[in-house]
């Protein structure tokens, strides 16, 4: 169903948004583009950026360490100055060279000062470091760059260290917590130690509003009995379930369960076509 606010998915009285994963609103949209960043903050869609530090100070708008991919540049993102940044394009899917140059933070939080945002849009800036890699100056430049635009944004990472050192410095901003990496999946399918995975993360970043669960690890949980949105949902916590790649008939049975286990957000490449495949599955 696709309102004001984006995409969302009625269910039996609860609410499923589509986020809109690295900026796509349809599959085969290049990440990262300001042009797909201000359609979602205007329709109050639920959109989500990556951030990795780069050889300046601050944080670039990229998802990968190494530049080839990704943009018309080569190297390591850390080892890039900003001027370097500054001259790359984004490619497409296909690897071809795009108009949409790389983004640093700054340039994102200026956009998001600029445009009419929809009230219930908000934009997720997933944090790719750890805590170790980023100095005080980076903290400086995201404080910066963020402060003024802290209510339109949400913070995530999967270094709850990260996490808090970047929220304390922005009070305002809204904090999320990712606690599926760092071979935390493999561990708890080992242990089946739901409900200390659960009080885990919430002792790491109390602040945390939003819980982002890989999909695998739901799915594991819910094989093994255990309602793991349920149970973060008892905490007073939201749960987004990530990541549908692709809108394809297989990936409906996925969907469907985190639908109805009532996941809050379901992160997707594709969310245009994903509402459509459930609407056509409704039908």
């Amino acid at each position: 169903m696709l309102e004001g606010r984006g995409i969302a998915i009625e269910r039996a009285g609860h609410r499923t948004w589509l986020k809109w994963h690295r900026g796509h609103r349809f599959a085969g949209d290049i990440s990262f583009t300001g042009e797909r960043i201000v359609e979602g903050m205007e329709l109050g869609a639920s959109v989500e950026i990556d951030l990795v530090r780069f050889g300046g100070v601050g944080f670039a708008v990229l998802h990968d360490e190494t530049l080839d991919a990704a943009t018309t540049g080569s190297g390591s993102v850390r080892e890039a100055s900003e001027a370097y940044l500054r001259g790359l394009y984004l490619r497409d899917p296909f690897g071809a060279p795009s108009g949409h140059k790389v983004m640093m933070l700054g340039d994102l939080a200026q956009l998001l000062a600029q445009i009419n945002r929809d009230p219930g849009a908000v934009l997720q800036l997933d944090l790719k470091e750890s805590s170790n890699t980023i100095r005080d100056v980076d903290i400086a430049a995201f404080t910066a760059a963020i402060s003024p635009v802290a209510g339109t944004v949400i913070l995530s990472g999967g270094d709850s260290v990260a996490v808090a050192r970047l929220s304390t410095a922005v009070p305002d901003m809204a904090i999320g917590y990712d606690p599926c990496h760092g071979g935390a999946i493999e561990r708890l399918m080992e242990t089946r130690d739901f409900a200390g995975f659960v009080a885990d993360a919430q002792r790491a970043v109390p602040r945390a509003r939003m819980i982002y669960l890989d999909r695998r690890l739901v799915f594991f949980a819910d094989q093994s009995g255990y309602d793991l949105i349920g149970a973060f949902h008892d905490a007073g916590r939201v749960v987004d379930a990530y990541t549908i790649n692709a809108a394809v008939p297989s990936a409906l049975p996925g969907v469907r369960r985190l639908i109805e286990l009532k996941a809050d957000q379901i992160t997707t490449d594709d969310p245009v076509g994903l509402d459509r495949l459930l609407m056509e599955d409704q039908a």
